[in-house]
């Protein structure tokens, strides 16, 4: 999930590019107008169940919105190392921001991990992260919004079960067309769950007959909890530890798709960032290197998977899970012995070489996801380079 909040605050590469909404139209339903589309939708909707009063109280005024298509078409890449992110986002006044939040609310969220088993911290990261802890929920009229992205040709089926989702909130009673306010994409409500992750997970918490997770904060965070549960969560596990690697470690093993016990991580000289030894049982655990194996280590266990799941970039998941172990009192994490962090262009220009070496990487886009740290591995592999899946510039200078 991506909240208004940091919509607002995270560095993007590539700059934003105008669509005319003329031509947008044109090009993407073929002489099919918005509001024939509209008609249709409309029609759609009734037959599956949605009231005509609703329809028209969501539908009857709805207008296309061409800064929506411009925005989503000026989408960036998130640039950003680990360290750079985590410094941004979990600064010392959010800690004691989410640390009064937890205060604040703590007979709610005794009573969110009594029925899911998810502790207040991991909540209050993800709160924190998405709307500053509801502060910036956003303000572009959602049903608007998702009408036109519906409309759009980039992601219509998507959008449109979003859309008829967010009628259907409205026909349950949750929320009326007005009160749905929100970031250009269409997520909702203090925890950004899109539409159709809000009719599925939401849960009144505070009484009242209806979910609203915009304006009630037991409601927001208990959704959250309900839904993270539903993603996997360990009650009573962790989800990841800083850890001090050794110098000699086998680097091909750390990878996010390799879980080994912590028995073997014990053996092999990890330990724990105060150099106390790991528990030598079979917790499975992956280690995770967001910068390679100059910079910070992490044991990632498998409740780290709700993480990857809320959101796949892999420097937003270690961040809320690392904002999260700060909260249950984890110390500052460790910067390494001075890791290196690669700009977009390098990042690009890594991708090409590995693609003319027959690697896929899927796009040439500067992300640095799990193809691209699977093909860096290997030609690491292949040059004798420790294997630890994070590029250099010294990798990109042996493939040129």
């Amino acid at each position: 999930m991506r909240g208004a909040f940091l919509i607002g605050v995270l560095a993007l590469a590539a700059a934003s590019f105008a669509v005319p909404a003329a031509a947008q139209q044109q090009s993407c339903r073929a002489g099919v107008s918005f509001g024939s589309w509209l008609d249709g939708f409309k029609r759609s909707a009734a037959a599956q169940g949605i009231s005509q009063s609703t329809i028209e109280a969501a539908l009857g005024n709805v207008s296309f919105d061409p800064s929506v298509v411009q925005k989503d078409r000026g989408q960036g890449v998130f640039s950003q190392s680990f360290l750079q992110f985590s410094d941004r986002m979990v600064a010392q006044y959010r800690l004691q921001q989410g640390a009064a939040q937890i205060k604040k609310h703590r007979a709610t969220f005794q009573r969110i991990e009594q029925q899911f088993g998810v502790p207040a911290e991991v909540i209050v990261a993800f709160w924190g992260l998405e709307t500053d802890f509801g502060a910036n929920t956003g303000d572009m009229p959602t049903i608007r919004s998702l009408a036109t992205l519906a409309y759009d040709c980039r992601r219509p089926e998507m959008f449109e079960r979003e859309l008829l989702a967010a009628l259907q909130l409205i026909e349950r009673g949750d929320l009326s067309a007005q009160e749905m306010r929100g970031p250009w994409a269409g997520e909702l409500g203090q925890l950004q769950f899109l539409p159709v992750h809000y009719m599925a997970h939401a849960v009144d918490f505070d009484g009242d007959g209806r979910r609203n997770l915009i304006k009630s904060a037991p409601d927001a965070l208990a959704s959250a909890g309900k839904y993270i549960q539903e993603l996997g969560w360990q009650r009573g596990q962790p989800w990841l530890q800083e850890v001090k690697v050794p110098a000699n470690l086998p680097w091909e093993q750390a990878s996010i798709a390799i879980k080994l016990p912590r028995a073997q991580w014990a053996q092999w000289g990890v330990t724990a960032a105060n150099g106390n030894r790991l528990p030598s049982d079979n917790l499975p655990a992956s280690l995770l290197l967001p910068m390679g194996r100059s910079g910070p280590a992490f044991l990632a266990y498998p409740n780290f998977g709700i993480y990857t799941q809320w959101n796949n970039s892999l420097v937003y998941a270690t961040t809320a899970a690392y904002f999260a172990t700060r909260l249950a009192g984890a110390p500052k994490v460790g910067r390494g012995s001075g890791a290196e962090a690669l700009s977009l262009g390098q990042i690009k220009e890594l991708q090409q070489l590995l693609v003319r070496r027959g690697h896929h990487v899927g796009k040439v886009d500067g992300i640095l996801g799990e193809n691209t740290r699977e093909a860096v591995k290997n030609e690491q592999l292949r040059l004798g380079l420790p294997a630890d899946s994070y590029p250099t510039s010294e990798l990109i200078s042996r493939l040129r």
